[in-house]
C-alpha cells in the first residue's frame, strides 16, 4: 500500500535493533484517515470471505481492526493484555513475549465473544517475530474458530514472523513489507521489485 509507505519513509524513524518506530501516526497518535484507507484496503482483500469476527490485541492493533470492521461490518474483539475485575472467568488465554518491551504478557478473550461459529480476520499492527499473532491463533484453535486470514499493517519479512503464519496455513496479507533497514532507511518489497522490473 503506496500511502502506508510513503508515510513510513516520511514519518517513520529507524532505531537500533531494527525497530521502526511510527508512534506518530499509527500506535500511539493515530492518524484516522490513513486507518481509514487502511481499513478499506483490508476490507477489500477479505470481503466476501464470510469473516464473522475481527481479533485483535491491545492497544496498537485496535484502531486498524475498527476500521476494518466498519467496512466490512462486523464485530471487533481485542485481546486484553491486563486483567480486569470484570473479567475474571470462562477467559480464553495465551501467553505472550514482547520483543520490544522484552516482558510477556497474558492476552485474554471472553468466551461470550469466540466461538466455533465464528470465521476470523487477525488484525495487528506489526509483523515481526510473530509472538502476538501467534497468541491470538491459539485463542482462536481452543474456541475452534476458523481463521479465514490474519492482515498486518507493517510486516518486517526478515523475521520470523511471516513462517509462523505460512506453518499454520494461514493466509497473510500485508500492507508494507520491509525488507531490510539500510543505513538508517526503510527497504520495503515494493522498492526492489520496480528495481528488479528496471
Amino acid at each position: 500500500m503506496k500511502l502506508l509507505e510513503d508515510r513510513i519513509k516520511r514519518d517513520g524513524k529507524v532505531l537500533e535493533g531494527n525497530v521502526l518506530k511510527v508512534d506518530n501516526f499509527l500506535n500511539h497518535q493515530v492518524d484516522p484517515d490513513l486507518m481509514f484507507e487502511m481499513g478499506e484496503e483490508f476490507a477489500r482483500l477479505f470481503r466476501g470471505e464470510g469473516i464473522t469476527k475481527i481479533l485483535t490485541v491491545e492497544s496498537s492493533g485496535i484502531a486498524p481492526a475498527i476500521l476494518t470492521g466498519l467496512q466490512l461490518h462486523v464485530p471487533v474483539v481485542f485481546a486484553r493484555k491486563h486483567k480486569s475485575l470484570t473479567l475474571v472467568n470462562d477467559m480464553y488465554t495465551s501467553t505472550v513475549y514482547s520483543y520490544t518491551k522484552k516482558v510477556s504478557n497474558e492476552i485474554a478473550i471472553s468466551k461470550k465473544f469466540l466461538a466455533d461459529t465464528d470465521k476470523v480476520l487477525i488484525i495487528d499492527d506489526f509483523l515481526a517475530n510473530g509472538q502476538a499473532v501467534a497468541g491470538l491463533i491459539d485463542i482462536c484453535e481452543q474456541a475452534g474458530a476458523v481463521i479465514d486470514g490474519v492482515g498486518i499493517a507493517i510486516e518486517k519479512t526478515f523475521q520470523r514472523g511471516h513462517e509462523l503464519i505460512a506453518e499454520k496455513q494461514i493466509r497473510l496479507e500485508s500492507l508494507a513489507k520491509i525488507t531490510a533497514f539500510k543505513d538508517g532507511k526503510v527497504v520495503f518489497e515494493s522498492d526492489q521489485e520496480a528495481n528488479n522490473a528496471d
